[in-house]
């Protein structure tokens, strides 16, 4: 005799599974989106779209568009579990916690494929070598006892310091005024400056000994 489910109970079963397989597609599709960003850029999400994750993925771009209303839903939800790939939560980040999360962001990005960079034209090249070497000169008047890799730390954080990009990034992402950006970026390089003259030394890679 055979003994047959309840229809409730097969339903139940049946919804339950579905959901599953749902989840299942859907942590799919954020994955292939990682993927994606992962090949190229943290900056660059312009080939993350509906359809580049769908075949990434391997589903039919109305399967995506069903987890996600549109590619604005689903850049989120990458972002997210490229976060969480990080170890790194932001909701709960505390001060004394920017550091290693820093380092967790930084270590992972180190896995990814390099960026591309875009070619810049001679004569910007000529006056960024012209810029580094200044940078590399000034450090090294006020530490010639350094090693060649802490010289060259040191100028290239005061470079990302008073770069175009930092300045921009205050006044267009963080909403500073001219004075106000000029001034917290002239901040941080004092703090540089004093750490050279004081002979703080930048940190080395663990394991690896001043040079």
């Amino acid at each position: 005799m055979t003994t047959t489910q309840p229809p409730s109970t097969r339903r139940a079963y049946d919804n339950t599974l579905r959901q599953e397989r749902a989840a299942q597609t859907r942590a799919r599709i954020v994955a292939a989106g990682a993927e994606l960003v992962r090949g190229s850029s943290i900056r660059d999400w312009h080939g993350v779209t509906i359809r580049a994750v769908a075949t990434r993925a391997g589903v039919h771009e109305r399967t995506v568009y069903r987890h996600f209303a549109n590619e604005r839903a689903l850049h989120d939800a990458v972002l997210h579990h490229l976060e969480q790939e990080a170890g790194i939560d932001l909701a709960t980040m505390r001060l004394d916690d920017i550091a290693e999360v820093t380092t967790r962001m930084f270590r992972t990005l180190s896995s990814w494929a390099a960026p591309t960079r875009k070619k810049l034209d001679p004569a910007l090249v000529e006056a960024r070598g012209r810029l580094h070497e200044s940078l590399l000169t000034a450090v090294s008047q006020q530490a010639s006892r350094w090693s060649i890799p802490e010289r060259t730390t040191a100028a290239a954080v005061l470079d990302v310091l008073w770069s175009v990009a930092s300045y921009e990034r205050l006044v267009s992402d963080w909403e500073l005024d001219h004075d106000h950006a000029t001034r917290a970026i002239t901040w941080v390089i004092g703090l540089v400056e004093d750490a050279v003259r004081r002979g703080q030394r930048p940190p080395h890679p663990t394991g690896a000994s001043p040079g």
